[in-house]
């Protein structure tokens, strides 16, 4: 086939990239002549995936390679602006394209928004791997040093030998530019902070587990309060689930990891809603343990089968405050996860940090008989206000409202704050036992989520019941009406 120059698109000492146009078809390409043996390009050619770029030719001479791939109509990430769903949304695509790459035996080592183009189908296409080689487990360093600086890690610098965990950094690092404030996010920075770690050892080992943690944080979304921890505890949630790519799956995370102890003794307690299990200490990530929740529903008390019966939902939920230190369970108020009257089931796992441990087996409840359907709401909370109290340890925000003696004091409260333009900034679920004892007539809201020092927040509070067949929790809308909200604070 000939090929006809439509425009150059770059030249270096390194390499010429060129856009053409086939001469008999009038179809467009990418050419690109390297200077070296750039053998990955081979490799690629009989690749296929829906967020990589597709290479139809690859052939070395004379230490040179010419290379013709598929031309993308679209703009990289680093030229379009995204919303934060579509950042977490294009970072779940890239995970998954990684977790191919990386399955293949194939590491990009150039990981940033300007070489993911996002394509006019509105998926992602992972382009330019120049700088990409094959794993080498047996040496100790990198011969040829790639990357660019502020997204490559150490051991690209010729500290160590890279490997996935090299594309695992500078995703870190790119979701970091993508997302810029909202980085510091809890669920984000915690995620980014542990993709970047200088210690390659302390970092995710595959790219299909931070497409977990974000994935996870989504459902913790869809399915309203999937966290209800029943003590002080604050977390963030975004996201957005794309259909996975026709890939092969692995069921194991890594082989090589140790399986968590599974959460003894899960049950019901009493009528209250209240999901109880023992407690692994093991579990999530910096001392902060994390779980897995599947919710059953059937019409006759007998226990279903996880192996043949679907979940009704699915969620996570992470944070000590749930902690019962007497006996060493976790409680976690699942009343506003009854929808229909029936026996519901739920199992549960401890979530490993993807490092030492892997996720425990799924363990099963008893059942609790579900009746009240049609019973009366508890009553919304009221008077919703902003209270600031000085302390030895600086400013403490508490969203309080005037009718607490309403509830019993196993109902619990979620707060959720939002941010000026109605994003969701994070939660915080504490019983009305629990704001009696802190005597603040509220729950706190950690001054870190209400960094921005120009920022106007303002939040709901939706009381969640602990006798779901005498009373269901009270109502929160969806979307939220204007009644429902606190007055703003203004930071600044």
């Amino acid at each position: 086939m000939e090929y006809e120059r439509i425009r150059l698109l770059k030249e270096s000492e390194k390499n010429t990239v060129e856009l053409v146009c086939e001469n008999s078809t009038k179809q467009t390409f990418i050419r690109k002549t390297l200077k070296g043996c750039t053998s990955v390009y081979q490799k690629l050619q009989s690749l296929q995936h829906p967020y990589l770029i597709k290479v139809y030719a690859a052939s070395i001479s004379d230490n040179t390679t010419t290379v013709l791939e598929e031309y993308i109509d679209g703009r990289t990430l680093g030229n379009v602006e995204l919303s934060e769903k579509q950042i977490v949304t294009t970072m779940r695509e890239l995970c998954s394209v990684l977790e191919y790459l990386h399955g293949c035996g194939i590491i990009h080592r150039d990981i940033k928004p300007s070489n993911i183009i996002l394509a006019k189908d509105g998926h992602i296409r992972l382009i330019d791997f120049d700088a990409a080689r094959f794993t080498k487990n047996e040496a100790d360093h990198d011969t040829v040093l790639l990357g660019t600086r502020g997204f490559a890690p150490p051991e690209q610098y010729g500290f160590a030998q890279t490997d996935e965990r090299t594309d695992i950094y500078a995703l870190g690092m790119t979701m970091k530019q993508l997302l810029e404030e909202k980085a510091d996010k809890f669920i984000y920075r915690r995620i980014i902070e542990k993709c970047t770690n200088l210690n390659p050892d302390k970092r995710y080992r595959r790219a299909s587990q931070v497409e977990k943690a974000l994935s996870g944080k989504r459902y913790a979304f869809m399915w309203s309060c999937a966290a209800i921890l029943l003590a002080g505890i604050c977390f963030t949630v975004s996201g957005s689930l794309t259909a996975k790519p026709a890939i092969p799956e692995e069921e194991e995370e890594n082989t090589a990891l140790i399986a968590l102890d599974a959460p003894e003794k899960p049950h019901w307690d009493g009528e209250s809603g209240i999901a109880v299990w023992g407690n692994v200490p093991e579990s999530g990530i910096d001392g902060e343990v994390s779980y897995l929740y599947r919710i059953y529903r059937k019409d006759t008390p007998e226990a279903p089968d996880p192996e043949k019966e679907k979940w009704t939902l699915a969620g996570d939920m992470r944070g000590n405050g749930a902690i019962n230190e007497e006996n060493n369970t976790y409680r976690v108020n699942m009343a506003n996860e009854l929808t229909e009257n029936g026996f519901y089931y739920f199992a549960v796992s401890a979530v490993g940090d993807g490092i030492t441990y892997e996720d425990s087996p799924y363990i099963m409840s008893d059942a609790f008989e579900y009746t009240g359907v049609d019973a009366p709401m508890l009553p919304a909370p009221e008077g919703l206000a902003w209270k600031l109290f000085e302390t030895d340890k600086g400013r403490q925000y508490y969203a309080t409202w005037s009718n607490l003696e309403d509830y019993e004091d196993r109902d619990s409260f979620d707060v959720t704050v939002y941010d000026k333009d109605g994003n969701y900034v994070m939660n915080n679920i504490w019983t009305k036992a629990y704001v009696v004892e802190r005597a603040k007539s509220g729950i706190i809201v950690s001054g870190e989520f209400l960094s921005d020092l120009d920022g106007v927040y303002r939040f709901t509070v939706q009381a969640l019941t602990s006798r779901p067949n005498e009373y269901k929790s009270s109502p929160m809308p969806n979307p939220v009406p204007e009644e429902y909200f606190s007055p703003w604070y203004y930071r600044y």
